[in-house]
């Protein structure tokens, strides 16, 4: 199998785990498959760039004299708010030339800028997604999966995702067992799935400010097939339920109910994706008490019922 160059982009501000976490992943199955990948990295002028966290990284060689690679990989950081535009008209030249393009986080603000991302469904850091959209309305953006593949084009989300977008290309370009070795040498996942929520349950509300409520909220994720009734969570947070109510909402921005349902769906999607347990025991494990009950709430929030999500997103075993 002729082997693939894939090019790092790289520029002052960077963020280093957007180049890093990749790179170790691509590095990692050219280790396992000799002369499955050539890894490069280049900067406008060939000179060392700083990243945001204060890190250095010497580039192999200039952008411009660089031969039109396999994969080219943008990634994102604070140099991507008011990128040289030197770099854009490179990426504007040179983007559509290469077999593959790569965006890890903000890196997608770079790939719209050169009018790579447009007419195409994209995401990036959730934090940036609504500036991405305004910005470039041409551009789908999709603020919930962890990363979007468009044909040749592939975005993911913030920072370690796109150690799950790299993974998902090693499976692709040679096979699930490589992507498997990769992952258990940098103890992560092997998959998650692109379409996974880019925050969980916990991340997608505010943390309350006083104690007890923080304390229901730690409650209900470890417990969810618990009692999770408004007056259950009101009388542990020692408020009248009318009270507790208004407060949790007030503090974590959603209500107790729909945070119940958050945590439960996100349970439920964890142990479809990690484990061979039965539908009816994950409903049950999940709080739902019932399959028809979990097979009603994935269907209203992923317009998919459980066997059909296992069966798209549940690892196959190892051959």
């Amino acid at each position: 199998m002729p082997h693939r160059t894939l090019l790092f982009v790289l520029f002052d501000e960077v963020q280093s785990l957007d180049v890093t976490g990749p790179l170790e992943v691509f590095a990692g199955a050219e280790k396992h498959t000799p002369g499955t990948y050539r890894i490069r990295t280049a900067s406008l002028d060939g000179g060392p760039v700083r990243c945001s966290s204060g890190l250095t990284l010497v580039p192999d060689e200039a952008l411009t004299a660089v031969s039109d690679p396999h994969t080219l990989v943008v990634p994102g950081g604070q140099g991507t708010r008011a990128p040289d535009p030197r770099l854009v008209d490179w990426l504007r030249a040179h983007g559509p030339r290469a077999r593959r393009l790569v965006s890890v986080c903000t890196g997608a603000a770079l790939l719209a800028a050169a009018g790579l991302l447009d007419g195409r469904r994209a995401t990036t850091h959730w934090a940036y997604c609504d500036k991405l959209a305004r910005d470039h309305p041409a551009v789908t953006v999709d603020p919930e999966p962890i990363y979007v593949r468009d044909g040749d084009v592939a975005t993911s989300a913030g920072v370690t995702s796109g150690i799950d977008l790299a993974l998902a290309l090693v499976e692709e370009d040679l096979d699930r067992d490589v992507a498997l070795t990769v992952a258990r040498h940098l103890v992560v996942f092997l998959r998650r799935p692109g379409n996974q929520a880019q925050f969980s349950a916990q991340l997608a509300a505010q943390t309350a400010q006083r104690a007890p409520l923080r304390e229901v909220q730690r409650w209900v994720t470890e417990h969810p097939a618990g009692d999770l009734t408004v007056e259950s969570l009101a009388a542990r947070a020692r408020l009248s339920p009318r009270h507790f109510a208004r407060a949790f909402r007030a503090e974590t921005g959603t209500t107790p109910g729909r945070y119940v349902d958050q945590v439960r769906l996100e349970h439920a999607r964890r142990l479809l994706e990690d484990t061979a347990d039965g539908i009816e025991e994950i409903a049950r494990a999940s709080g739902y008490g019932t399959p028809e009950a979990m097979r009603r709430a994935f269907v209203r929030a992923l317009g998919t019922p459980p066997a059909e999500y296992r069966r798209r997103f549940h690892p196959a075993p190892a051959r």
